[in-house]
């Protein structure tokens, strides 16, 4: 009589379960119990511990090292730059990997530009210096400029990390603002910054990879400096799209519209 009276309330839980289970949380996982009946069933969920804290978003998947990206329109086609011609492009192709093998990434990276906080100004005047020590301080790590690419770019080789990576679009980010001469100006004047994450620039719950400030990262070629920028500034005149970076600058280089973020490794 006894078993009789438990089967039909492991059968309840059961039903239970099955009952609620499109409302459930993808990303729970399950505690099963198994009774001296053999039966088994959930008895709690609870989440998933992340790999990284809670400050960063977890980033994986292979990355192209080689790609050919053709812009099929540009907003100031007479733009030099310094020689490199054209700098915004309205609208790109989209990405095409040429490598024949791609390299798998697993790492952590700042949802914010440093330091790291929703609804904070980033930090500029930031060297690549002192943003490297500013990252360990923080028991990270500065990016490598292949992780930061990635994080923008994705499997996808997105151009540009929000709407569909084609097309550029200054009211999703904070680019494309009047240039202001910054050797005849306060820093006052120059400041265009925005809070972190008050725009709809992201990949991924990513904020702001593109625009606001420039952001320090390792360049892994190591030519012609260990440092390099990646994302643009938040002015006229910056590329603002994933997969360029700016090396043209050394270590100790600071200027008005430099910071960083922060990656680390995956916690296992």
């Amino acid at each position: 009589m006894k078993k009789l009276f438990i089967l039909p309330i492991i059968f309840f839980f059961s039903c239970a379960k099955d009952n609620h289970s499109s409302a459930q949380n993808k990303e729970d996982h399950t505690t099963l119990l198994k009774t001296n009946d053999g039966d088994i069933f959930d008895l709690v969920r609870s989440p998933v511990s992340s790999n990284c804290p809670e400050d960063m978003v977890e980033v994986e998947g292979d990355y192209c090292p080689q790609i050919e990206e053709h812009c099929n329109l540009w907003l100031d086609p007479t733009a030099t730059n310094g020689g490199e011609g054209p700098v915004r492009c309205a609208e790109f192709a989209p990405s095409k990997c040429l490598s024949k093998k791609r390299k798998y990434l697993n790492f952590c990276i700042d949802k914010y530009e440093f330091p790291n906080i929703k609804g904070a100004i980033p930090q500029v005047y930031m060297s690549w210096n002192s943003a490297k020590l500013s990252c360990e301080n923080e028991g990270k790590r500065l990016c490598q400029d292949y992780e930061w690419t990635f994080a923008c770019e994705g499997e996808d080789i997105k151009s540009y990390p929000y709407g569909d990576g084609l097309h550029r679009d200054a009211h999703a980010c904070n680019i494309d603002n009047p240039w202001i001469n910054p050797w005849k100006n306060s820093f006052d004047k120059l400041d265009q910054r925005v809070p972190s994450g008050s725009m709809n620039c992201q990949s991924k719950g990513i904020y702001d990879l593109t625009g606001n400030v420039d952001e320090f990262v390792v360049n892994s070629s190591g030519k012609p400096y260990v440092s390099a920028l990646k994302g643009g500034h938040n002015t006229i005149g910056a590329r603002n799209r994933c997969s360029v970076s700016t090396i043209s600058h050394n270590s100790e280089f600071a200027w008005y519209e430099t910071g960083t973020r922060c990656c680390s490794n995956i916690n296992k």
